[in-house]
């Protein structure tokens, strides 16, 4: 996944990577491209996570034309993009000391455990990726 940061500069995060297929349709049309400027690195990253987390190539162009139209709207963020997604939330809800440690996280640290989660396509990778998060987070940890 292309949202992960790589290295902090003078306390700024990197910019996320912005994947090809999105960075052409930016540059296709120069009022996109001036609007995805404008927007934070943080809500940029949200917009790469959200299009990254398609599973299939149809729902991930699907995405990338719809970040150019909600661009275009005013909207600033992904308006469906979960930030904790549902299956990761329950499994917080059923372990209380994970959920008390997630609580403490900043947002690049739980955007960092969505992202490794996410990056898992197969069911069963993404169950056992759940579950060390969890374990982690339990355990007091506040990275992978």
């Amino acid at each position: 996944m292309n949202t992960k940061v790589k290295s902090k500069a003078g306390g700024k995060e990197a910019e996320a990577k912005v994947p090809t297929d999105l960075r052409t349709t930016l540059a296709a049309t120069p009022k996109v491209l001036a609007l995805w400027q404008s927007l934070t690195p943080i809500a940029r990253r949200d917009w790469i996570s959200w299009i990254d987390s398609a599973k299939q190539a149809e729902t991930r162009t699907r995405r990338i034309e719809q970040t150019a139209s909600k661009l275009i709207s005013g909207k600033r963020r992904p308006c469906c993009y979960a930030l904790v997604p549902m299956n990761l939330y329950k499994a917080l809800g059923a372990s209380p000391k994970a959920k008390a440690q997630w609580k403490t996280l900043t947002p690049t640290e739980r955007r960092d455990f969505i992202g490794w989660i996410d990056v898992a396509k197969e069911s069963e990778a993404h169950k056992i990726r759940i579950a060390k998060v969890c374990a982690l987070l339990s355990a007091g940890k506040r990275h992978f």
